[in-house]
Parts: structure tokens; C-alpha cells; sequence
């Protein structure tokens, strides 16, 4: 029982896991564009799943068969994490860029795409709207016919009748990007515990109760990331864009910072890769 008071700990440790700088980062560029906080919320928790079950499978082989991480593999595994930050911060800036295209640069005729009004039918109007967590701008009237396009020819709309079958569709997203999290983080964990704990079991209980907290911990993180960012997209975009413009320019500085760091510091594209988990 010497091992109980470490693996209650684990809990702790995994809420405090939720909160480095690379998972909230991750986590700022998903729930930026998210309306409601529950969804925020439900965010956090897949993102926590798939952290929870990368590291309980990895971190369990390395604890019951004694694997041993290679340092270019496990380098390779935390590099996975900076492309991935890399990928959300573009993906974020081009929705700004979007966005900033329509509402703020005129149109040859001297209008704003985004918001002004259209010549030729008084009663339509070009408008920057959301379906879902689709943000665009089209001709927009408030007659039956006039609304620009049928809601279901948004691309998110093209996706969800061929996707929308899948019961996991929109988990997708944040449980791949908890598993990437997961996959850099399993190797130190494990390799942690083998210090402390002598029984495997006790190891094991150990790994989930600390998924356990890192999901408690990334919901609370994503609930109140979004809390500013969905108060905002409702009641003041253009505070919202910059947000989401920080939130875009942060995970693309700091992936290409990992990536840096990873590549050439510690040796992953080098001959003697310098690599040890902490």
C-alpha cells in the first residue's frame, strides 16, 4: 500500500499536466470560434480522452514490457506536437485572414463586401453571419428567397451529409489532437513512475487516474478560454477577431519555437540526438 499516497497524487499532477503552455496554446486555437461554452467544455473532455488513452496504452506497454524510447523517437514523437501547433495557427489566421478580407479591405466599387449594402436590391444586403461555427459573408435579405445561399451549401454543411452519420465526426478533431498530446507526453510519465512505483498494477492506476485529472483539468481550461471568446463572437466581433488573432499568431510562434527546438537544439535532425523525458 506504499504505493496508494503516489497514485492519488497522479490526479493532482494530471490537472496540473492540463495547463502547459503547448495544451492550453492547442486548446485556444479549437475553442476560439466556439459559440457556446458547454461546447468549449465537451472540447476539453475529448481532448483529454485522447490524451488519457494515448498515454495509458504507451505508457502502460513502456511499464509492463519495459520498453525502452529510443531518443530520435522520442524526439520525433514531440516534434508531432509542434507541426501540430503550426497547423492550428494557420488554419486559425486564415479564417482572420477571411474575415478581415471581407469586412475591412473595399470592394473596386468603394463598398465593404462585409457589411454595406447592394445597389441593385435594397431590401438584400451583404453580411458577415455564422452557421454553426461557419463565419462568411454573402448577399443576405430577410424574404424567403433572399438569403443568399440555402442553408445546407455552407462547407460544413457539405461535410455533415456525407460525415454526419459518424457518431465521432465532431469529436474527430480534438481527440486526434489529444492523442498527438498524449503520444509526445506518454514516454516521461511512464518512465516517472518506474522510479517510484514497484508494482505494475499500482503503475496503471496510477496512468489513469492521472488521464482522469488531465481531462477534469482541460475542461476547466477550455470552459474558461472560452468563456471571453464566445461572449465576444455574439456581442463584439471585432474584439473577437483580434482574439482570434492572437490565439493564431501564439500557437504558429510557439509550434515553430518547439519545432526549432526539437529539430536542431536537441538533435533530432543530427546525427547524435540529444533526448531524455522530464
Amino acid at each position: 500500500m506504499n504505493s496508494l499516497p503516489i497514485v492519488l497524487v497522479g490526479f493532482l499532477l494530471g490537472m496540473l499536466h492540463a495547463t502547459d503552455a503547448d495544451h492550453v496554446i492547442a486548446v485556444s486555437t479549437i475553442v476560439s470560434q466556439q459559440r457556446k461554452v458547454k461546447s468549449a467544455a465537451s472540447i476539453g473532455v475529448l481532448w483529454g480522452i485522447g490524451h488519457t488513452l494515448m498515454v495509458f496504452c504507451v505508457g502502460g506497454a513502456i511499464i509492463l514490457f519495459s520498453l525502452v524510447i529510443p531518443p530520435r523517437l522520442g524526439l520525433g514523437m514531440e516534434f508531432c506536437v509542434a507541426l501540430m501547433l503550426i497547423l492550428l495557427g494557420v488554419l486559425t489566421l486564415r479564417g482572420v485572414s477571411r474575415w478581415v478580407r471581407e469586412n475591412l479591405f473595399p470592394a473596386p466599387d468603394g463598398t465593404f463586401p462585409g457589411h454595406t449594402h447592394t445597389s441593385a436590391h435594397a431590401a438584400a444586403h451583404l453580411h458577415t453571419h455564422v452557421h454553426g461555427d461557419y463565419v462568411h459573408s454573402h448577399v443576405h435579405g430577410h424574404a424567403a428567397d433572399s438569403h443568399g445561399h440555402p442553408e445546407n451549401a455552407t462547407p460544413p454543411a457539405w461535410l455533415d451529409r456525407r460525415l454526419g452519420g459518424l457518431p465521432a465526426y465532431q469529436a474527430l478533431r480534438p481527440l486526434a489532437i489529444g492523442l498527438v498530446h498524449g503520444m509526445a507526453g506518454s514516454a516521461a510519465v511512464a518512465l516517472l513512475i518506474l522510479a517510484q512505483i514497484r508494482d505494475p498494477l499500482w503503475g496503471l492506476v496510477y496512468l489513469l487516474l492521472f488521464g482522469v485529472g488531465t481531462i477534469a483539468g482541460m475542461m476547466l481550461i477550455t470552459t474558461v478560454i472560452a468563456l471571453p471568446f464566445a461572449y465576444s463572437l455574439q456581442r463584439l466581433p471585432h474584439l473577437n477577431i483580434w482574439m482570434r488573432l492572437a490565439a493564431g499568431i501564439i500557437s504558429l510562434v510557439f509550434g515553430l519555437y518547439l519545432a526549432y527546438q526539437i529539430g536542431f537544439v536537441d538533435g533530432l535532425f543530427a546525427g547524435n540526438p540529444n533526448w531524455s523525458p522530464s
